[in-house]
């Protein structure tokens, strides 16, 4: 059995179509329908059951297509520590990214990386933090930039960063005035909040920290977007939690809400985390200490 037959069948059980999947593997569809048919015989079992309108996998593609992602994950691991013990200085990362943050820092992250690194390739996917857990223990991603607390167990992580959460009130809040002065958290509890969609972990972060203040935010605005929820809490739509590197040019920001400390200062704390007993590659433990580096530079200017 060839290792382009196990690619072929995991993209025909992505795409779920004879058509886009040859489009994407880049072969005639006739050939590849050939192509499964002849593996499909040599196993002796059907892998998809085929109908006008949709293709679907059997019980046992479903247990097919798993291995068979393990084996091309497997190989692709082997191929990165063959050219690293070759020191070829060429590659490939595929870096997740979380999009609150990954504005603000990935470019001068990726610029200070392909100063160092001219001849690695980065691909970069931007999701939420569950679906870019979701790929980073499945492989989809060699290494992803997450906020903890993580939920899937698979995941090992080094930490990169920890910085500060403000509290970000409209410009003409009671508060403004004195933002200096940093506040308790409980005394917000009636107020209007305006926070990140379900599925970012900042969104649970900030959900956690007025649970632990005795109140359940009463949120008047969802976005998905860490700008959007600045700007509309700008505009007065409500008040909001921003990390610290996130801040609009620092505290007291022209056209920006104004940012106010809590008194129990709390903190996230941004890790890179990749696949538990995953081959890093030379290449990705690089890309982490620059993602370092590059980070500790970036917070000590806001500072």
């Amino acid at each position: 059995m060839e290792l382009r037959l196990l690619h072929y069948v995991i993209q025909i059980a992505i795409e779920r179509n004879f058509s886009r999947a040859a489009e994407k593997l880049h072969i005639a569809q006739p050939s590849l329908s050939q192509q499964l048919s002849k593996l499909e015989k040599e196993l002796g079992i059907l892998l998809f059951k085929r109908s006008t309108n949709s293709v679907e996998l059997t019980y046992a593609g479903s247990i097919f297509v798993e291995r068979a992602k393990q084996i091309v994950d497997m190989t692709e691991q082997l191929r990165q520590e063959m050219e690293d013990i070759a020191d070829l200085r060429k590659g490939r990362i595929l870096v997740g990214s979380l999009p609150i943050t990954g504005a603000h820092v990935l470019p001068d992250v990726l610029t200070a990386f392909r100063l160092s690194h001219p001849n690695i390739e980065i691909a970069l996917v931007e999701e939420t933090t569950t679906q870019l857990e979701q790929l980073t223990a499945s492989g989809g991603t060699d290494v992803s930039l997450l906020s903890l607390p993580l939920i899937e167990p698979s995941l090992a992580y080094e930490p990169i960063i920890e910085e500060e959460i403000y509290l970000a009130v409209p410009p003409d809040h009671r508060l403004a005035a004195a933002a200096k002065e940093a506040i308790d958290l409980a005394d917000m509890k009636d107020e209007s909040f305006v926070l990140l969609k379900r599925g970012q972990g900042f969104r649970a972060i900030a959900y956690d920290l007025c649970q632990q203040a005795g109140f359940a935010p009463r949120v008047v605005f969802e976005s998905s977007n860490i700008e959007t929820v600045q700007s509309l809490v700008a505009a007065g739509m409500g008040i909001g939690f921003v990390p610290h590197m996130v801040a609009r040019s620092g505290l007291g920001a022209v056209h920006a809400p104004v940012y106010i400390r809590l008194n129990n200062k709390p903190t996230r704390t941004l890790v890179i985390a990749y696949r538990k007993g995953r081959y890093l590659s030379n290449a990705a433990e690089a890309f982490i200490e620059i993602f370092r580096k590059t980070m500790e530079d970036l917070n000590k200017q806001k500072d």
